[in-house]
């Protein structure tokens, strides 16, 4: 990871507007910054820089979105154990698959990205997942979704289609989703520094980049009362698939 003070001006005006489109997309959905920063980042740098740099702007975005504080006990009892695995699963595949890098990370991250579009133009419904099945689904997934984690850096697969089938009420999904992707960001952080992927200067240009991700949030949360919230989803999921397929074919 460059020093701070080596990028070009290109380059910190390549970020800066990567991260003002994926706080805009997050602003109007209620997700994606993560997923939308990776996906764009990747085109310019290893995963694992482009991981790196998003650490902070997911992270600071993540624990807002975690709010309000008085129901955030009863939540991460509930999600605790798929919580667990998250960080197990992150950290495991760390240690097995190292930083995201090469081709095979680039490919890794396209299927993830396509999958994820795919699913979401879909609009699949999957069935609920009863309480007593969740004691063992929940840390399964969260493990599954470690391991696409440490080698994608993105970190919706499969945890938000499992959330969504837990039943929750809305404030309770953006919440847990919130949750989820705060917890999964520490792991991947974890997994970087234990990979010699997160130096100081990572967390310097990541820091930077959080004025302008909290910029293109609140222009997205006042797009999101002139928009509408499942039209503007529609087309940035049409926009991952065709990115991520875009990624697996440029690898192949």
């Amino acid at each position: 990871m460059p020093d701070a003070a080596l990028f070009t001006p290109t380059q910190w005006a390549f970020c800066a507007l990567v991260f003002t489109c994926a706080g805009l997309v997050k602003g109007v959905v209620g997700l994606g910054l993560p997923t939308l920063a990776m996906a764009l980042l990747a085109l310019a740098m290893p995963p694992a820089q482009a991981a790196a740099l998003l650490i902070l702007p997911s992270l600071v975005t993540n624990v807002w979105q975690m709010r309000p504080w008085g129901t955030l006990g009863p939540l991460t009892r509930r999600l605790g154990a798929m919580q667990v695995g998250v960080c197990v699963g992150t950290l495991a595949g760390a240690w097995l698959l190292g930083a995201p890098a090469g081709a095979w990370a680039t490919l890794a991250l396209g299927v993830a990205l396509a999958l994820y579009g795919g699913w979401g133009l879909a609009a699949a419904q999957l069935p609920r997942v009863p309480p007593a099945v969740q004691r063992w689904l929940g840390p399964l997934v969260g493990a599954l979704t470690g391991g696409v984690t440490a080698a994608t850096g993105v970190f919706v697969i499969p945890a938000v289609p499992y959330l969504q089938a837990l039943g929750l009420s809305r404030d309770e999904l953006v919440q847990a989703m919130g949750l989820s992707f705060t917890v999964s960001t520490v792991a991947l952080a974890l997994g970087l520094a234990a990979n010699g992927q997160y130096p100081a200067a990572a967390l310097g240009v990541s820091a930077l980049m959080l004025l302008p991700a909290l910029v293109g949030m609140q222009v997205g949360q006042w797009l999101r009362l002139r928009l509408s919230p499942q039209r503007f989803r529609l087309c940035f999921m049409a926009a991952l698939v065709l990115l991520g397929g875009w990624m697996v074919l440029r690898a192949w």
